[in-house]
């Protein structure tokens, strides 16, 4: 049976900022520059699904169950938000908002809940035209 991918875009906008709770405003404008402040992105997420090609499915997931799964977990939780505030992960102090820190954090909440007969293969989050960040899973 073949395997097959299938990538779902979502899009949401937010703000965030990339700074250290333990380090003073200049020490995280100098390390950061403008990212220090809250600042907004359209993001784009992509999530890809691998599974087996089974002609009873109608593809490698069902599409219904993966949208639900997506609106509960991205856009749900953070279009129109902050991400520092409204993800107590982001929150001072903890993991810094970095695109690269949202993807694991996106696969940490999607691939428990991918559908039955498919995996989770990578979530890439664009920041915008020139950016983006990947996750494959690894530790």
């Amino acid at each position: 049976m073949p395997i097959s991918y299938l990538t779902r875009i979502v899009e949401f906008t937010a703000t965030h900022r990339i700074q250290r709770a333990d380090w003073s405003a200049d020490r995280n404008a100098a390390e950061f520059g403008k990212a220090a402040t809250d600042h907004p992105h359209r993001y784009q997420v992509r999530v890809t699904i691998r599974g087996p090609l089974e002609p009873e499915r109608k593809g490698v997931v069902n599409l219904g169950e993966l949208d639900r799964v997506l609106r509960d977990e991205i856009t749900a939780r953070l279009d129109g938000k902050v991400i520092n505030d409204a993800i107590p992960e982001f929150a001072a102090g903890r993991r810094l908002a970095t695109g690269e820190a949202l993807a694991v954090y996106l696969w940490e909440r999607i691939a428990p809940r991918v559908p039955s007969g498919a995996a989770l293969h990578a979530v890439r989050v664009q920041e915008g035209p020139h950016i983006y960040s990947e996750y494959f899973g690894e530790a």
